[in-house]
């Protein structure tokens, strides 16, 4: 309790219920008071206007205004005090005569529609009470009609205007009163108050004086004064209890001396632990940094080679071999990117330890990036004989923002882990969705199961500890660094994620992953040709239970008519639209053949499809040699099952011989330098079939002398090399050559976070990374050439972007900018009416369709305005709200349209 806590809540103690009573009793009498008055105004005031209405009968009747106003104005100059006007009206709500005429006397009226009441009625104003009360007719009071309990006929009111002010007065002077004897009650019990506060107060604020003064360590301190009772008693325990403190104190004094010089021998001690603890942390951060060197040169050493060794494969390939050589090129190539393959798992988990890997965040579509990693595992589960399904539950958003190359790279890892661990059975990928509490976001749900060798308990609580596998064995047996699963488990972490495990041993196991990701647009739009399925029917043979439930769930999503078929007999003559046959690993071609025939002679189809499992051109070439034949590999995918399910009867499949396609080179004239005579020869060969002229050097120092004496329209430049570094020799050319505007392309193996932004700063124009790949090499020379650069000024379309959203494919970006500004003619009508205000049924179709088009062309700022635009819409808000925004879209479309003439018409 501090000094003026306990005194102010003995004052409230004591005012407070003073207060709070003596208010109530006030209110409760002021408002009595005044209900007694105005009970008591009205009360004369029906006294006077009665009996004056049945003496108004016989001058209304004879309608005497004269005899009228001097009866009215007689009872008003007797009760002036009272009543500050009288009037009567007709029947028809009309003013028949007044005591007095005065400004608000149309008050006393009855509102429009409101009848004559049949007796006194009482209306209360803001300054007034006004009475009213009717005027019968005199016969209407006669015995008969008295006893027929007929209605007395109406033939006028009266109203009398009373004056409230002295009820005003009243209740003015009674609340006067009233407060006066609250305030004379307050002050009563203050001077009460303030009584015990002295009494009982004070003597209790010296004795916590006291009590503070022994805790700040002044212990001869002691309570004075006289005393009463209990408070006398409390005083002398203080003083008791501070002589026994200050003894106290004088002891434990002597024992702190003695434990304090004990703990000045032990904190020197410590003192000398933490130095040599910071010397160990020193040396740890050291050699952890040691190993991020040694990992990045690490990187550059082996991709050096690595890009010798897999760019001359490919070059290879492009020459005449035999099948043999071939066989080996295919064994070298593929080893080569095992081997690049574990020094990115390497580097990412060096990454993620250092908190420096960074994630993107950007539309794609799940389930095509779902479909392509199925595609690229599927032939490694072919060879195992493995059967590999994926099951996609509706619903399943359209586009979502996140990282899918990380995310591909999490599905890859734990989809190739349960095929490398799987003999024999199934791998089954199921992908959903769960409910989010977040509108925004929608949580995907990857299981993944298999029927392998399974772990058992142990082995699970070493799953996820980097380079260890399950058990040494596996790990002889598998090979592999046992970096996936711990490179994909902290990438699940570092996108908000989590994952479960569950595994028993010779069981299988399956794998849980929970991914939030934004939601960028809702389920996808039904195409047209899809409805053209609705109703037909399909008959189904597929034993494998996962892959079944997988073409069972796309048939239902495009609501087809689905038979299953057990028994090849079971629906022996039958018609369907048609037949879904999915053969076993293991089942010999010649198996598959027959079934395939004895299907076509049993049933009566318009196409049949048939799933193997296999990726072999040849077998499906031989398969649908019949016209009749459509052959899949599995897993199905959902574009190309229903591709065949909607296209017309395919023609036979001849294989023909590639023909050598000619190639139009750049003109462009290209500088190449790298030390290393393998890495420099590679770029060569492969600048060789894009450009029209290559120059090559080994070293900085004739890469500056070059570019002094001959102009070059791009410079490939190694960055670590002898005599004068990559660097040094991009900033003497960009400042003291003729090649002062060229663009400089870093090529380099380092991989290490923040590489190329570093190189970027040292005045590098762009970063191309070791083993040089050719599509990202052509990338780039389109990029700096001058077709490019073209591209580049363009205000409305992102060339690059175009390109990054189709893998680099400069074709099928042409093709779907084509359809995408196509697809204008048709959509600026409806966005033309909708900016009127005369048509806004279909819009938000409209507009999210647009956005979805504008994702994958290259558009941006045309994909922001209907992203804008879809979420307004969606909110609710009506389409005349939206006449700037939609005016500004139909700008963007005309900006887009005329920019994309002018690329085509120079890209073509």
């Amino acid at each position: 309790m501090t000094k003026y806590g306990l005194r102010a809540r003995v004052l409230a103690f004591t005012i407070i219920p003073t207060l709070l009573i003596g208010t109530l009793l006030a209110g409760y009498f002021i408002f009595h008071r005044h209900q007694q008055i105005e009970n008591f105004m009205i009360e004369q005031g029906t006294s006077v206007i009665e009996p004056l209405a049945i003496a108004s009968e016989y001058g209304l009747t004879r309608s005497s205004r004269e005899d009228l106003r001097r009866l009215i104005s007689t009872s008003h100059r007797r009760n002036s005090p009272l009543i500050k006007s009288i009037a009567i009206f007709t029947k028809d709500n009309n003013l028949f005569v007044t005591s007095n005429f005065h400004r608000d006397f149309m008050q006393m009226r009855l509102p429009e529609g409101r009848s004559i009441p049949e007796l006194t009625s009482v209306e209360h104003l803001d300054d007034y009470i006004i009475l009213r009360t009717p005027i019968l007719a005199e016969n209407s009071l006669s015995e008969t009609s008295l006893q027929t309990s007929s209605t007395p006929e109406v033939i006028g009111y009266m109203a009398i205007q009373l004056n409230i002010d002295r009820s005003v007065i009243a209740q003015y002077r009674d609340t006067a009163t009233a407060i006066f004897i609250v305030l004379l009650g307050l002050i009563m019990s203050l001077f009460f108050g303030l009584n015990l506060v002295h009494v009982v107060i004070e003597p209790i604020n010296r004795m916590v004086r006291a009590v503070y003064h022994i805790r700040e360590g002044r212990l001869d301190t002691r309570v004075r004064g006289k005393m009463d009772g209990e408070l006398d008693m409390l005083k002398n325990g203080i003083n008791a209890m501070a002589k026994a403190i200050s003894e106290y104190h004088n002891e434990m004094q002597q024992s702190i001396d003695q434990a304090t010089s004990d703990l000045r021998e032990t904190l020197e001690q410590i003192e000398i632990q933490n130095v040599e603890l910071d010397m160990a942390k020193k040396r740890a951060q050291e050699a952890a940094r040691i190993k991020s060197e040694f990992l990045a040169n690490m990187s550059h050493e082996l991709r050096t080679p690595l890009n010798g060794v897999i760019g001359f494969t490919r070059q290879l390939f492009k020459t005449q071999l035999s099948l043999h050589q071939r066989d080996y090129l295919s064994t070298i190539e593929h080893s080569a990117k095992n081997l690049l393959s574990i020094i990115n798992d390497i580097l990412d988990f060096s990454k993620l330890e250092a908190g420096k890997l960074t994630l993107e965040n950007i539309p794609f579509n799940i389930r095509e990036m779902i479909n392509d990693t199925v595609t690229l595992l599927a032939p490694s589960a072919h060879d195992k004989k493995l059967e590999l399904s994926l099951l996609v539950s509706q619903p399943i958003p359209d586009l979502v923002a996140g990282d899918p190359l990380r995310l591909q790279q999490i599905i890859t890892n734990i989809v190739g882990n349960a095929i490398k661990f799987t003999e024999q059975g199934m791998v089954n990928i199921h992908v959903s969705t769960t409910p989010s509490i977040d509108q925004q976001k929608v949580l995907l749900r990857f299981r993944i199961r298999d029927t392998g060798i399974g772990m058992d308990d142990e082995q699970l609580m070493r799953l996820f500890q980097p380079f260890i596998q399950g058990d040494s064995s596996i790990s002889r047996r598998y090979g592999g660094t046992g970096l996936g699963l711990v490179i994909s488990q902290k990438l699940i972490e570092q996108m908000d994620g989590s994952m479960q495990v569950h595994s028993e041993p010779n069981q299988g196991s399956e794998f849980t992953i929970t991914m939030p990701l934004e939601l960028v647009s809702e389920e996808g739009n039904i195409p047209a040709e899809q409805l053209l399925l609705a109703g037909k029917n399909v008959l189904l043979w597929e034993n494998a239970i996962w892959s079944r439930e997988s073409c069972l769930s796309l048939l239902n999503e495009w609501k087809m008519q689905t038979v299953l078929e057990n028994d090849e007999q079971t629906y022996a003559g039958a018609s369907f639209y048609a037949m879904i046959i999915g053969f076993a690993p293991e089942t010999p071609t010649e198996q598959i053949q027959h079934t395939v025939d004895l299907c076509l002679q049993r049933y009566q189809l318009d196409k049949l499809i048939v799933l193997i499992n296999s990726s072999d051109p040849t077998l499906h070439e031989k398969l649908m040699q019949n016209n009749k034949i459509y052959s899949l590999s599995k897993p199905v995918i959902h574009s190309k099952l229903l591709q065949a399910l909607l296209q017309p009867l395919p023609p036979i499949q001849i294989l023909a011989e590639p023909a050598e396609q000619h190639k139009e080179k750049l003109p462009l004239r290209i500088l190449a330098v790298d030390d290393n005579p393998a890495n420099l020869k590679l770029i060569v060969a492969l600048l060789n079939d894009l450009v029209d002229e290559v120059h090559s050097c080994q070293d900085g120092h004739l890469a500056v002398s070059l570019a002094e004496k001959t102009r070059f329209d791009i410079i490939f430049m190694d960055v670590q090399m002898p005599i004068m570094d990559g660097i040094q020799a991009c900033q003497i050319i960009h400042q003291n050559t003729c090649n002062k505007l060229t663009p400089i392309i870093a090529v380099t193996a380092h991989a290490s976070p923040g590489e190329r932004e570093r190189l970027m700063s040292s005045g590098m124009d762009e970063y191309l990374s070791k083993p040089i790949d050719e599509i990202q090499l052509k990338r780039l020379l389109l990029q700096f050439s001058d077709l490019k650069s073209t591209a580049a000024r363009l205000t409305f379309i992102d060339w690059n972007l175009a390109l990054e959203k189709v893998k680099g494919n400069e074709a099928l970006a042409r093709d779907m900018l084509q359809m995408l500004v196509a697809s204008f003619d048709e959509i600026t009508p409806m966005i033309e009416a909708s900016a009127a205000g005369t048509e806004c049924a279909d819009l938000l179709d409209t507009i999210h369709k647009l956005r979805g088009g504008a994702a994958y062309c290259g558009v941006p700022q045309l994909q922001s305005s209907c992203a804008g635009l879809e979420q307004g819409l969606r909110s609710g808000l009506s389409c005349s709200a939206f006449e700037p925004e939609l005016l500004e879209l139909l700008d963007i479309m005309a900006a887009v349209k005329e920019e994309s003439a002018k690329w085509l018409e120079q890209a073509g």
